[in-house]
């Protein structure tokens, strides 16, 4: 049987490449799901060019039809979204379940942002100088080059993709090598729902290659960027060297506090959605547990009993809890953190190894470690897998303090059935979205995402916030 080959989409026309890359099922790496184009700079460039020449028509489009072709994308995700939803299962390593939702909240995206094309609003103010009058009024950038992650590879692009196209501007879309497959379906389906040829623009490849030509082409206006705290450094030193406009979404080390006051079933369920599920692969994952003296012993035990329930297995089987890890690499990563957080000294009394299933792919145990301290690296650096490690604290001054000890500031969260301590934590704690009782990791699609310190860098992204990172700001003076 012959693997189906998958073309970037450029200028409103499938392109084929001199090469092509395999797409593996980490839950069954005998399964390929197909082959995916590797652009060079010549097709990179060739985006931007017809993302430049369809910008002027596109910018002043009429609002209705722009809102029209986002909301026919959105209708079309949602009524694929279990198909849609069983494809990211199976190129990233996701539940189905996980997956579908995932793919449900990119259309529900597409359609809240159909409403935004016609919400921009402007403001009509008086000058100080008598008879003049002043506009002040939202514009697009022009070309905006998106480079999405592989962790959720339909939710992400779709965030970045419907605002960008609802305010007016032009797209590169460059997703992450290991997850082409998601990115494809949404250029397919972005292909037919009526917006002009180069508005939209897909080029799969190799990040070094042509990530690294988008954000230096001079006729990139933008970049957003979501993805590793390094890689985005890089990005931000060579934005700034040619002005460009950047928003940069990159790691985090998000804390979950448990006080004495907890409900302990509701502290033992959100710590384990937090830090496994998704096998932890999500920036709002929580990794570092922060736990108060008097119900450390009776969370720990009730800890370890639910993550004893977890089932590891095939992301597309059912009744599983955890898919694989994404990849190999990713793996490796994992466990040689677990190693290096038993070097340090913490008490590794759960999971940490790689597991055995019927079929061959990236599994891995949930790791759990005790008597760990805020200075060990599995505290201080991104792991980005199922590893969590628990602080033992006296109350909650020293958790806010462990807490914000941290060079990121994206999500944190706190159990806790006391009012003063969850009001005092959602003003200190220095994280840019905070969870009360809840899973850090989990967000709506209607309100700003980003966070603080080395976390985020730019505007918020998501919901109306949206527009400041994709539209200009002008003044105009009319003489009356």
């Amino acid at each position: 049987m012959t693997t189906p080959q998958y073309n970037n989409l450029i200028n409103g026309e499938w392109v084929a490449c001199a090469t092509y890359a395999p797409n593996v099922n980490p839950s069954n790496l005998a399964d390929v799901i197909g082959d995916y184009a590797q652009a060079d700079v010549a097709q990179l460039n060739a985006a931007v060019d017809a993302a430049q020449q369809a910008f002027p028509a596109w910018s002043v489009s009429g609002i209705q039809a722009r809102a029209d072709a986002l909301d026919k994308i959105g209708n079309e995700i949602l009524a694929r979204k279990e198909e849609l939803g069983t494809l990211l299962a199976r190129e990233e390593g996701k539940t189905k379940a996980e997956g579908i939702g995932e793919a449900a909240r990119a259309g529900n995206i597409f359609k809240y942002f159909a409403g935004e094309c016609l919400r921009l609003t402007g403001e009509v103010l008086p000058s100080v100088r008598p008879g003049i009058g002043i506009e002040v009024t939202r514009e697009p950038l022009g070309v905006i080059g998106l480079i999405t992650p592989w962790n959720f590879p339909m939710a992400i692009p779709a965030w970045k993709i419907a605002p960008a196209l609802a305010y007016g501007n032009c797209v590169v879309l460059k997703p992450a090598d290991l997850v082409p497959g998601c990115a494809w379906v949404l250029a397919e389906i972005i292909s037919r729902s009526g917006i002009p040829a180069g508005v939209f623009n897909l080029v799969m490849g190799q990040g070094r290659v042509i990530g690294d030509a988008l954000v230096k082409h001079p006729g990139i206006a933008a970049i957003s960027f979501t993805g590793s705290v390094g890689v985005g450094q890089r990005i931000a030193q060579a934005c700034a060297l040619t002005l460009k406009k950047m928003q940069l979404e990159m790691g985090g080390k998000n804390p979950q506090i448990v006080l004495d006051d907890a409900d302990l079933a509701v502290a033992v369920e959100l710590s384990v959605q937090s830090c496994f599920y998704a096998t932890g692969q999500r920036c709002t994952a929580s990794s570092r547990l922060i736990v108060t003296d008097r119900i450390y012993p009776e969370f720990i035990a009730a800890l370890q009993q639910r993550m004893a329930g977890i089932q590891v297995g095939d992301a597309c089987q059912a009744g599983i809890d955890i898919g694989p890890v994404a990849s190999q690499a990713q793996l490796e990563q994992n466990l040689a953190y677990v190693e290096i957080g038993k070097a340090e000294g913490a008490h590794l009394v759960m999971g940490g190894e790689r597991l055995a299933r019927a079929t061959q792919g990236f599994y891995m145990a949930p790791a759990l470690f005790l008597d760990s301290s805020p200075a060990m690296r599995i505290n201080r650096e991104e792991i980005f897998g199922p590893v969590a490690s628990v602080i033992r604290v006296k109350d909650y001054d020293e958790a806010l303090l462990i807490a914000n000890d941290t060079p990121f500031g994206l999500s944190a969260g706190i159990a806790t059935t006391s009012l003063k301590y969850a009001t005092h934590f959602k003003r200190h704690s220095q994280a840019g979205m905070v969870m009360v009782n809840l899973p850090t990791a989990g967000v709506d699609y209607h309100v700003p995402f980003g966070g603080r310190k080395g976390s985020s860098y730019g505007s918020r992204e998501q919901g109306h916030h949206a527009q400041e990172f994709f539209t200009t700001v002008k003044t105009a003076y009319v003489m009356g």
